[in-house]
């Protein structure tokens, strides 16, 4: 049986009266009857017929009282039926017999361990999130799974494993164009871990308030080798924009020369101007002029 079609516990809401009426009404049939039993002399030993039956009822109503504070909720149950969820905060009262169970819904913060783990292209990487995460269903977070707290790490840690071997870590050859890359991508990376989160929280009544990556590099073991690797890549790729510019200058000063009639070049005094331009602009350092008393004749 999947996720999907497990039994789920829905939420009931359930409103009880403010407590401070019954706080009153509780010391009041106290004071009442502890006066009759302080009086028990002048009135009587029957007295206590009436004054024994009335501090038991006052003892009942006071237990009756709860206190909710702001963002949190109090679950009811009833000789283990449950009866309802109460989320109004204040001093507030149910049934004595009811057991309340408080469970908080203010956000909470989950920072993930470092996991080693295996990208899309078997890189051993190293991966953490920070994510934020607050209950919103009460009776499924309290009676659908055992420990909604430990299963919240649990299946971060599994959604993290799965976001790391779902992306590349970086662009490379062997990346398609525009493909996502954990590195690159990583607001996409982020919505694509919500969505994750929010599939594996729900059967616990969970909601994902946000999802970030706090922690992303290439496992020790290699990470020396993978940056040799992109500053290779970098080098290759600014020297190809070197190179590109290069030609084009080489096309334009060619093509200014000609159509300004400067000078008549033939093909091996162009291919001679076209070999120096580009050691110029290609080279790394700055070019030494070298000036040729001859011509390339003789």
């Amino acid at each position: 049986m999947t996720s999907s079609t497990l039994p789920r516990t829905e939420e009931i809401e359930r409103r009880t009266p403010s407590g401070y009426v019954a706080l009153a009404a509780g010391l009041l049939l106290i004071a009442v009857a502890v006066f009759l039993i302080l009086n028990t002399r002048i009135a009587g030993p029957g007295i206590l017929l009436v004054a024994v039956p009335l501090l038991l009822v006052g003892v009942v109503v006071l237990v009756g009282l709860y206190m909710l504070q702001p963002n949190e909720a109090a679950i009811l149950l009833l000789f283990g039926e449950y009866r309802g969820t109460d989320r109004t905060e204040g001093l507030r009262w149910a049934n004595p017999f009811y057991r309340k169970q408080k469970i908080s819904l203010r956000a909470h913060n989950l920072a993930s361990d470092k996991l080693k783990v295996n990208d899309k292209r078997g890189n051993p990487i190293e991966i953490a999130a920070a994510i934020v995460w607050r209950v919103r269903d009460t009776a499924q977070a309290s009676f659908d799974v055992e420990d909604y707290v430990e299963y919240v790490r649990i299946q971060a840690e599994a959604a993290v494993r799965h976001l790391a071997s779902s992306y590349a870590y970086d662009e490379g050859e062997d990346v398609g164009a525009g493909e996502i890359t954990l590195r690159a991508g990583q607001d996409l990376v982020a919505q694509s871990l919500v969505r994750e989160l929010t599939e594996r929280f729900d059967q616990a009544g969970i909601i994902v308030e946000d999802a970030k990556l706090t922690h992303l590099a290439y496992a020790p073991e290699i990470a020396q080798v993978m940056l040799r690797r992109q500053q290779a890549e970098a080098i290759i790729a600014a020297r190809s924009k070197i190179v590109h510019g290069a030609v084009s200058m080489v096309e334009m000063a060619l093509k200014g020369l000609s159509e300004r009639d400067i000078v008549h070049l033939d093909d091996e005094r162009r291919a001679a101007m076209v070999s120096n331009l580009l050691v110029v602009l290609c080279s790394e350092g700055e070019a030494q002029p070298v000036i040729n008393t001859g011509t390339l004749y003789t």
